[in-house]
C-alpha cells in the first residue's frame, strides 16, 4: 500500500455575512493534458519551464475569425501581427491559413520574407522605418502606411529617384471613445491633420494614396469603439475620393481585440465577460456597409488582430520549487518561471492549473517567480490547494506577446514546443544556454580575465 504524502493542516478564517450570489466556489481544475498529450511527458523531454502551443487551436481561431467577418462583409483580409508572436512555426500556420504579414520593424519584415511571404503581401507599419527599409518595401510592393510628414517626404524622395510613382496608405489617429487616445501615431482626424496630409500627398504628385489605417488601442472591451472608428475612417475615405480622386482600396482597422485573458482590474473571468469576435465583426461590418460606398467601390477590410488569435493557443508549464509563508501569514509558492518569461503577468490574471489533481484544502496563495526581484509576481492572489516542490502547474492563456517580450534576465528563456494536429510534438525553439547568451559579446584585449584573483 502506497504511503500517502503528508499534508499540513491549514487554518482558514471564515467571514460571516450575506450569501454569495454567485454560489459556492468551484474546486481547482487540473490540466494533465493539452490536446490529448500528457504535460508531464512534454516536461520530461523538453525541461521546465516550457511553452506549449497548440496547432489545432491556432487554426480554429483564425478560421473562426475569418468566418465571423466573412459572413458579414464581402471583402476581408487578415494580416498576422508579427510583434504578437514571431516564432516561425506560429507565423507559418497563420500564413498557411491565408494571412498576410503585418510588421512594425525591418527585422520583422525580414522574418516575413524568410517565412515565404512575398513583399506585396506585407503591411509595413510603425513610426520608424529606416530609409533603406522603405526603399526595399517600395520595390517589393509592400503596403506602407505613412506615420508622419517626415516619412512622407522620404517616400516622395525615394519615388522620384526611382522614377515613381509610389503607393502608400495613411495612418490615422482618431477619437473612438477610448481614452487615452493613441494620438502619437499617424495623423489626427478631428483637427483636420489627416485630410491635410491627404491634400499634401495629392499636391506632391508622386505618391498614390490607396489606403487608410488606424489602431485605436489594445484589449478593447467595448465593440462600439470599433463602430465609431470604422464610421470615421469610411467618412474620411469617401471625402478623400470625392475631393482628391484617390481610390481608397483598403480600410485597415488594426488590432486590439481582446482574448479570453482576464485583466487584473476585471471582476469576472475574461472567458465569461470579454466580447466574442462576432460582436466586433458585426459593428465593423455594419458601419462600412452603411457608410455610403458604392457596391463596386467597396474597400477591402483589413484586420491585424494578434492577441485574440494566438493567446488561447499558448500554455506555460512551470515547476513548483518552494513553499513559504509571508509576514502576514499568506502562503507563497515559488515556481521556476518569472516575469522575464511570462511578461503578461503584469496585466493578466492567468489561469493556473495543477497538472495532477489536487483535492486538499484551498488557501489564498501568491505565486512568485524565481527572480531576485520583488516585482517577480506571477499571480498576486488566487485560491490554490497544497502543492509541493516538483509539482507542475500550467498557466493559460499565454500565447500573445510573451515570446516576443521575454527577457534574458537572471533566468534564461526556455524551450518552446508545438503540438501538431495529429498529436506529434516538436520543439520550435531551443532553450537558451550561456554560450548562446554570450555569443554576441567580446572582451577587449586590455581587460584581464583572472577570475578575481589577487594581484
Amino acid at each position: 500500500m502506497e504511503k500517502k504524502r503528508y499534508e499540513r493542516p491549514a487554518i482558514i478564517k471564515h467571514m460571516g455575512g450575506l450569501a454569495n450570489k454567485f454560489g459556492k466556489s468551484q474546486g481547482i481544475r487540473s490540466k494533465p493534458e493539452i490536446d490529448n498529450i500528457r504535460v508531464d511527458d512534454i516536461v520530461r523531454e523538453f525541461g521546465s519551464p516550457v511553452f506549449i502551443f497548440s496547432e489545432r487551436t491556432i487554426r480554429k481561431n483564425i478560421r473562426g475569425a475569418a468566418m465571423s467577418f466573412g459572413a458579414r462583409y464581402p471583402k476581408v483580409r487578415f494580416a498576422w501581427s508579427y510583434k504578437t508572436n514571431y516564432l516561425d512555426a506560429v507565423c507559418g500556420l497563420f500564413h498557411d491559413e491565408g494571412c498576410w504579414a503585418e510588421v512594425v520593424s525591418e527585422h520583422e519584415y525580414d522574418m516575413a520574407l524568410s517565412n515565404g511571404v512575398p513583399g506585396n503581401r506585407i503591411i509595413f507599419n510603425g513610426p520608424y522605418k529606416p530609409e533603406w527599409s522603405l526603399v526595399r518595401a517600395m520595390k517589393d510592393g509592400a503596403q506602407i502606411n505613412i506615420d508622419h510628414h517626415d516619412e512622407l517626404m522620404q517616400i516622395e524622395a525615394i519615388a522620384r529617384r526611382n522614377g515613381g510613382p509610389a503607393k502608400a496608405g495613411l495612418r490615422i489617429n482618431l477619437d473612438a471613445g477610448i481614452h487615452p487616445c493613441w494620438d502619437r501615431f499617424g495623423f489626427n482626424l478631428e483637427n483636420g491633420e489627416a485630410m491635410d496630409a491627404a491634400r499634401r500627398i495629392k499636391t506632391g504628385g508622386i505618391v498614390n494614396l490607396n489606403g487608410l489605417h488606424a489602431h485605436i488601442g489594445t484589449f478593447i472591451l467595448d465593440p462600439s469603439a470599433y463602430r465609431a472608428q470604422a464610421m470615421k475612417l469610411a467618412s474620411l475615405a469617401i471625402a478623400i475620393e470625392k475631393e482628391l480622386g484617390f481610390r481608397i482600396e483598403t480600410i485597415d482597422i488594426g488590432g486590439g481585440f481582446p482574448s479570453n485573458s482576464t485583466l487584473h482590474e476585471q471582476y469576472s473571468p475574461g472567458e465569461d465577460s470579454n466580447p466574442p469576435i462576432d460582436a466586433y465583426a458585426e459593428v465593423i461590418s455594419s458601419a462600412l456597409l452603411t457608410a455610403g460606398f458604392s457596391p463596386e467601390r467597396l474597400p477591402t477590410l483589413v484586420l491585424e488582430t494578434g492577441r485574440a488569435l494566438i493567446d488561447s493557443a499558448g500554455y506555460l508549464c512551470a515547476s513548483v520549487v518552494a513553499n513559504k509563508r509571508l509576514a502576514n501569514g499568506t502562503r507563497a509558492v515559488i515556481i521556476d518561471a518569472g516575469v522575464n518569461t511570462l511578461f503578461t503577468s503584469f496585466w493578466y490574471r492567468h489561469n493556473v492549473y495543477p497538472v495532477e489533481e489536487k483535492n486538499g484544502m484551498v488557501e489564498e496563495t501568491v505565486i512568485y517567480g524565481p527572480l531576485c526581484m520583488n516585482i517577480d509576481v506571477i499571480r498576486p492572489s488566487l485560491r490554490l490547494p497544497s502543492v509541493y516542490p516538483g509539482d507542475l502547474l500550467v498557466l493559460h492563456p499565454v500565447g500573445a506577446y510573451n515570446v516576443t517580450q521575454w527577457l534574458q534576465f537572471i533566468r534564461m528563456r526556455p524551450a518552446v514546443v508545438m503540438i501538431g494536429l495529429d498529436g506529434q510534438v516538436a520543439g520550435i525553439r531551443e532553450p537558451e544556454s550561456v554560450e548562446y547568451m554570450k555569443k554576441m559579446e567580446s572582451v577587449p584585449s586590455w581587460i584581464k580575465r583572472n577570475g578575481g584573483a589577487a594581484k
